[in-house]
């Protein structure tokens, strides 16, 4: 005897619940926007006095608005984690639950630290001697404030595979970038990308940070996007995990022992990561099966890549930090793709499940 399916009534009642809800939290995002840009203005009244302010630099709009947004990031992804958490959910969240939200709220902080920093410095290069008058400094931070409120509520209240891939890949360029930029060594690049973290100034502190931090991402994302990935391999989904986990966990040690102090250590943990990774492109095929043959394909071209670009550093063609950064740009680019590709296959066979019972219920 068949199932009967579900009427067009009770259909149509539950894609309504799920509309109200998302205008529910359209409107909160707003609400929490417009709470941002007046708070900002408030706090700006008193720091900057109804005067002029630089563009960029010490004491500055670009400064303000940078730290006031970062603040700005970590309230509200908290509270974004908080209003997207299903009201059934009777599991407590468990230590690693409040790691993974503390990592990724931090994450948007950097994000929005360093981004407004950066479009400030770009903004007084193309605005050479100019300052914002009185006014105007205060619509501006408001406005900084309520779009990366707006911003980072989205994201905390829509967070899905895919966007936390593009928040370690954004997260990963401004920090790394961000320490370029200010460096006290100009000429680091001539030793090799760790030598960004061997000095004791604030570029230094920043850089190890965002490799720790992007470690903790990287773990957490390994968790997520091996959940529930369709494989006949009785043990492909776990060792697939570990290789990842391990990735990340090397990645952040390589912030927590800096060069210049732990040169062992550091690369160790370092080369260990490549070789993580070289494994799981190697035996991706056979622990996930359903992986395109492309993607495999792609995965084995990154390799030969660092192995050519290893060679030209050991005849002296290449520096090595630019086979570091070039090796490391395709680690994680492949990581990315590998996120979206597991996060495919499981709409695939959710999709392949849901049109398998659908048929089964029909008469």
């Amino acid at each position: 005897m068949s199932t009967t399916p579900p009427t067009p009534d009770l259909l149509t009642a539950a894609r309504s619940r799920g509309a109200t809800r998302e205008r529910a939290r359209e409107a909160i995002g707003l609400q929490i926007s417009i709470f941002a840009f007046i708070l900002a203005a408030l706090v700006a009244l008193p720091v900057f006095g109804l005067r002029s302010a630089p563009i960029s630099g010490p004491d500055s709009l670009g400064q303000f608005v940078a730290l006031m947004s970062a603040v700005t990031a970590i309230v509200v992804f908290v509270l974004g984690r908080i209003i997207a958490a299903d009201p059934a959910r009777e599991k407590r969240l468990g230590v690693l639950d409040i790691i993974d939200i503390a990592a990724f709220a931090f994450a948007h902080a950097m994000i929005a630290l360093l981004g407004w920093t950066l479009a400030a410095t770009i903004m007084e290069q193309g605005l050479l001697g100019a300052v914002v008058y009185p006014i105007p400094v205060l619509m501006l931070a408001g406005a900084a404030a309520a779009l990366t409120a707006y911003v980072t509520y989205y994201s905390a209240t829509h967070l899905d595979l895919q966007l936390l891939a593009t928040v370690l890949a954004v997260f990963l360029v401004l920090g790394v970038l961000a320490s370029m930029l200010t460096a006290s060594d100009p000429q680091w690049w001539k030793e090799n990308l760790s030598a960004l973290g061997m000095t004791d100034d604030l570029s230094a502190r920043a850089f190890n940070l965002t490799l720790i931090v992007a470690g903790i991402l990287v773990t957490t994302l390994a968790r997520y996007a091996t959940r529930g990935i369709p494989t006949t391999h009785p043990r492909g989904v776990v060792a697939v995990r570990t290789c990842l986990v391990i990735v990340g966990i090397f990645l952040g040690l390589v912030g927590v022992f800096p060069v210049d102090q732990h040169f062992a250590l550091h690369t160790g943990v370092a080369s260990g990561m490549v070789v993580a990774y070289a494994v799981l492109v190697v035996a991706i095929r056979r622990w996930i099966p359903g992986v395109s043959r492309t993607f495999v394909i792609l995965g084995y071209v990154f390799i030969l890549l660092i192995l050519l670009l290893s060679v030209f550093f050991a005849v002296g063609y290449y520096t090595l930090t630019a086979v570091e950064l070039v090796a490391g740009t395709v680690v994680f680019s492949w990581i990315i793709l590998f996120i979206r590709t597991a996060d495919a296959l499981k709409r695939d066979a959710e999709r392949e499940a849901s049109d398998g019972g659908t048929r089964r219920k029909s008469p």
